[in-house]
């Protein structure tokens, strides 16, 4: 009715009730239709599904504890050794060891395994040599002497005529190579029986290199 008060209870609890009432958000709302990846940090844009998941690979892969780097480390030794004998064996160049590594010992280790070495029977001969001294007739014992010496010249000889063909061959074959250390790997390869030699001969006896 106009002109009738209302209580100033009524007042009161009507202001009290549009207080509480909550406010519209009026704020639009946006619908992403790439989900946000909850490994992206906040405020960057979310990643590429392949840049995640090699993310995701890397921080598997990276080892958490000293224990674990350490057994990586074993297992990755482990790995590099028997890429190394399988190169040994099988001549691969890119696994073999330092010592065996370039051109330059590729050619010394065909030279050598190419021809007949005196040095490569040294051990049969020496065994030989040892049983012949050990009985006890003077006659055995004095040509095992003149037999043990006779095979040492041999050897010196057939070292110094071996070592200055192949450092006249590496010198025409590879004038600009560093030859250093090659004939001495060489004649340590000549003193090895054929067939425990490493890597594992490649030429055929009388197979020029």
């Amino acid at each position: 009715m106009p002109g009738e008060r209302l209580p100033l209870g009524f007042v009161f609890r009507s202001r009290a009730k549009e207080e509480k009432a909550p406010s519209v958000d009026k704020t639009p709302v946006t619908d992403s239709h790439q989900p946000r990846d909850p490994q992206a940090p906040k405020g960057r844009p979310t990643p590429k599904r392949s840049e995640a998941r090699s993310q995701r690979r890397s921080v598997a892969n990276t080892p958490t504890t000293r224990k674990e780097a350490a057994k990586r480390q074993r297992d990755e030794r482990r790995a590099q050794l028997e890429r190394q004998r399988q190169a040994l064996a099988g001549g691969d160049e890119r696994f073999l060891p330092a010592r065996d590594k370039g051109p330059v010992r590729k050619f010394a280790r065909d030279f050598v395994d190419s021809r007949f070495n005196v040095a490569e029977f040294f051990l049969p001969m020496a065994v030989i040599i040892l049983v012949m001294s050990m009985i006890r007739v003077a006659s055995l014992q004095n040509a095992a002497l003149l037999l043990w010496l006779f095979v040492i010249v041999l050897i010196v000889l057939d070292s110094v005529v071996s070592g200055f063909r192949l450092k006249k061959r590496l010198a025409e074959r590879f004038p600009d190579h560093n030859r250093r250390g090659a004939v001495a790997y060489a004649l340590m390869r000549s003193l090895q029986m054929r067939r425990l030699r490493l890597p594992k001969p490649q030429v055929k006896r009388g197979e020029r290199p």
